[in-house]
């Protein structure tokens, strides 16, 4: 099985090779791995000691953040490597400040992982939340570096619980300790024969509770706001869009709209706002003129919608109409915003809590968001208590990061 593994990996190479010729994100993917050896032969020494992060994207590198920070700080004579597997996560944090050396991590091949941890020769390792390439870890295993995975989560559908599996779960053999957010992936890490395992929770929360502290001001915002209700959909699809276009074009309430779109290319925000029959301004053209003036603002670009959800008075967080499903909702919930999504919510916890909760109201059709955005902007404490339940949610949920950080000291020792 193996060998059909390593085999398929090797075919993977040569397909994705053709497809990067008419696919551009598939073309990053391919060129971007082409100078990872090259840039790491010229930011990582023989001589340093390291050690390695690997995040699948960006929503994994958010979530391992708080612990790269505190593996920083205490060890402050190693360099930090950063590796992403999709474009979608390297691109948009290649020029990040915490690392020493951000790259795309190469297909997980015998050769790659051999070339690559000579490389990099890390102390310790840290997979974020899933990804768990083989290769890699059999090489990781076989040179004794202590590997730990952090804010992990495990499901009855992965390859280690199917009966052609056996290689997978050898693969896990690696990781020194397992850092999961829930008892459900303690106890299937359990039947696997994996003691070494605790339930630390979800790192997500010690980074967008530590967002409170930060300056989360935006001047251009505040003035478009100009002290009205303001509702922020953040990485919002056509789904999505669609039915808040609808609604923005209806409305009879006095409130402002933000719309953070997932996908920035021009074609779909010109799209998008021509749909509109507010007057709305775009973040690209924004200057020059009046903010508080218009209805609808468009942010055309990445990067500040944490930013944004701190002036929000109700988030609608997208993604929840697609596959897998809702977008990251802890950004709007620490700044105490009552939070409306899609229906495809089913694959992130803490979605489902803050829906079983009542900080988090899920929706299926175009009257049901009217009717849960029309209680929230007519009913000041119906609002407020909604956003209450969603702080309180991600305090309670602090801690990950400081019981990781405890477990591998005394494993460092």
């Amino acid at each position: 099985m193996f060998f059909l593994y390593n085999s398929l990996v090797y075919m993977a190479s040569k397909i994705l090779a053709v497809v990067a010729l008419f696919s551009p994100k598939i073309k990053l993917f391919v060129d971007g791995r082409i100078s990872v050896f090259q840039i790491l032969k010229e930011k990582i020494q023989p001589t340093d000691k390291t050690i390695w992060f690997h995040a699948a994207s960006l929503g994994e590198y958010e979530q391992g953040l708080p612990v790269i920070e505190k593996i920083k700080e205490n060890f402050p004579t190693h360099k930090i490597v950063v590796t992403f597997f999709s474009p979608s996560g390297y691109e948009v944090r290649k020029n990040n400040t915490v690392a020493h050396a951000t790259v795309y991590l190469p297909l997980d091949t015998q050769k790659n992982a051999k070339k690559f941890i000579d490389l990099v020769h890390p102390d310790l390792v840290f997979f974020i939340k899933y990804e768990y390439w083989p290769n890699y870890l059999n090489e990781l295993k076989n040179r004794s570096i202590k590997t730990y995975l952090i804010s992990g989560i495990l499901r009855k559908n992965q390859a280690f619980f199917k009966w052609y599996g056996g290689f997978y779960r050898k693969a896990l053999d690696a990781f020194e300790y397992f850092f999961v957010q829930n008892e459900s992936s303690k106890k299937l890490l359990l039947q696997l024969g994996k003691t070494n395992v605790a339930v630390s929770g979800d790192t997500r929360f010690d980074r967008v509770a530590a967002i409170l502290e930060k300056d989360n001001r935006l001047d251009f915002i505040s003035e478009f706001k100009n002290n009205q209700i303001t509702i922020v959909a953040g990485s919002s699809w056509p789904k999505d869009e669609t039915l808040l276009v609808a609604y923005i074009n209806s409305t009879k309430h006095a409130a402002k709209f933000i719309i953070a779109p997932h996908n920035i290319k021009e074609e779909q925000i010109t799209l998008l706002k021509n749909s509109l029959h507010r007057k709305t301004v775009l973040y690209s053209e924004m200057q020059g003129k009046n903010l508080a003036d218009y209805d609808v603002f468009i942010i055309d670009t990445i990067g500040i919608l944490t930013k944004i959800y701190s002036y929000a008075d109700i988030a609608y967080v997208g993604g929840g109409f697609g596959n897998p499903g809702v977008h990251n909702l802890l950004e709007p919930a620490t700044f105490s915003v009552p939070i409306v999504i899609g229906p495809n919510y089913s694959h992130f916890p803490e979605a489902i809590a803050l829906v079983n909760i009542g900080g988090c109201m899920s929706i299926n059709n175009q009257n049901e968001l009217n009717n849960e955005l029309n209680d929230l902007i007519i009913n000041d404490a119906f609002r407020s208590e909604k956003g209450h339940i969603c702080s309180t949610f991600v305090s309670m949920n602090k801690g990950a990061t400081t019981i990781i950080m405890k477990n591998i000291h005394q494993k460092t020792l």
